[in-house]
């Protein structure tokens, strides 16, 4: 590996691992925001979807930023935003503050994740690229999972308001190595941004989301509710039809035709919506039903954190030397049999009976999983196209985070209680073993080979 292969690897790390950070390290905080600005249940899923939403919509078109204007630039605006919209969620002082400038955060997270990871696809090449993304998938996996653990020492030690303005000392140090990289960039100029459709997908994900998170308390036969959902569905139905039709699509549908970009995805959206649910749901039962501190909730997770570190990179080496299939088959129902071992727990919630095995086999699962998946998406992509694809990629991911944490409250109902709680861990079970049953079915066991799409 070369010192500029090194520097992009490690910018990659550090830019993604902002927005990832920020997705996790909520959620052992959310007890606290709720009963300091009010809301329950709904407003701790909107303080988490909020993001999500506007991340996962507007990455597709973050991709085509990428391409247009450059990846480096890019990442350094999508930074400086990120540090700004911080600060805005650290001084919060509503519910609806926080919700909306977690909104505008998500704006910023979007121009990072793409851009940094179209970095690696262009920078490494055949199974130094696999390892490259096992790489940056172990590190950004990790602030996923570290997020409760760092999240929970700041809320314990000071306020919630700091899991905020810590991002600012990352994002620092992430702006001062971009400040040393030099890029030869090919800029697609005859790009042109795809704002209708960026429109109407934010739109249908907002108007679901609504739908699924305030049904809890509205009910379904309020028309706010029914018609929201009904709007937000011919908004997304509507967003396909203008991708198929328009001449510039944020969102190019003829990636779809290469198997395992299309498989994979299908995979993602099970495997990531599970993942997006036992976080959420995990960190918050522990805290409010176990009694945990935050401190305690963060650290219930360390070994996932420990697990992924070491094996993430060799998952990530050996898919892209044999084929990802095997591993992303297997890997999702090791996850789901770490979490059948949540359905052993009772109120008293001891760590090490209840929680530490399922952790652990869960841990294993994940690493298996998700560094194969990436590569397996994104290796059939060409150049040209890798910061759409990776957009694409991790847009799903997020949509399907988004929509899974919106819909706990009709697995769980309107309060996480114990029964809710194992019938949420059923309904993860399910979503990993599909995750699993599509990638053995569909994925093409090849080693990656990259092909122009």
């Amino acid at each position: 590996m070369t010192s500029k292969q090194r520097l992009v690897l490690l910018i990659a790390i550090m830019a993604s691992s902002v927005a990832f950070l920020d997705g996790s390290v909520i959620n052992v905080a959310l007890p606290d925001i709720s009963d300091e600005l009010g809301g329950g249940l709904v407003t701790q899923q909107w303080v988490v979807d909020a993001y999500l939403i506007t991340l996962g919509a507007l990455m597709l078109l973050a991709g085509s930023f990428s391409d247009l204007f450059g990846r480096k630039k890019i990442l350094w605006t999508g930074l400086v935003g990120f540090g700004v919209t911080s600060v805005l969620c650290a001084i919060a002082p509503t519910s609806e503050l926080l919700i909306v400038s977690r909104a505008l955060q998500g704006v910023a997270g979007a121009l990072l994740v793409p851009s940094s990871l179209a970095l690696i696809i262009a920078a490494f090449r055949g199974a130094a690229q696999g390892k490259a993304i096992g790489s940056w998938t172990a590190w950004t996996g990790i602030s996923f999972v570290i997020g409760p653990l760092v999240g929970g020492f700041l809320v314990d030690a000071a306020s919630w308001r700091l899991i905020f303005a810590i991002n600012v000392v990352l994002i620092a140090g992430t702006l001062w190595l971009l400040s040393r990289l030099e890029l030869d960039e090919r800029r697609d100029t005859s790009i042109k941004l795809d704002v209708v459709g960026a429109v109407l997908c934010s739109v249908g994900l907002g108007g679901v989301s609504y739908a699924l998170i305030e049904q809890s308390h509205l009910g379904w036969h309020n028309p706010l509710i029914y018609l929201t959902l009904i709007g937000g569905i011919i908004s997304l139905v509507g967003f396909v039809w203008h991708e198929a039709r328009t001449a510039q699509p944020m969102l190019p549908l003829s990636l779809f035709k290469i198997r395992n970009f299309s498989v994979g995805n299908l995979a993602t959206v099970s495997i990531y919506a599970a993942l997006s649910i036992s976080t959420f749901m995990v960190i918050i039962f522990i805290q409010q039903v176990g009694h945990y501190s935050a401190v305690q909730a963060g650290l219930s997770f360390l070994p996932v954190t420990i697990i992924m570190f070491l094996l993430s990179p060799r998952f990530g080496a050996l898919a892209g030397k044999y084929g990802p299939r095997f591993f992303m088959a297997a890997g999702p129902v090791v996850a789901a049999l770490g979490f059948l071992t949540f359905l052993n727990i009772d109120p008293a919630v001891s760590y090490w009976t209840h929680v530490f095995p399922g952790v652990i086999i869960f841990g294993l699962g994940l690493s298996m999983t998700v560094a194969p998946l990436t590569a397996a998406i994104l290796g059939v992509v060409g150049e040209k196209q890798a910061g759409i694809g990776s957009a694409i990629n991790n847009a799903v991911a997020r949509i399907a985070g988004l929509l899974g944490v919106a819909m706990i409250g009709i697995v769980t109902g309107s309060t996480l209680d114990f029964d809710g709680f194992k019938r949420g861990i059923v309904a993860m079970v399910a979503l990993l073993l599909i995750g699993g049953i599509i990638s053995m079915i569909g994925i093409s066991n090849t080693a990656l080979v990259r092909e122009e799409s």
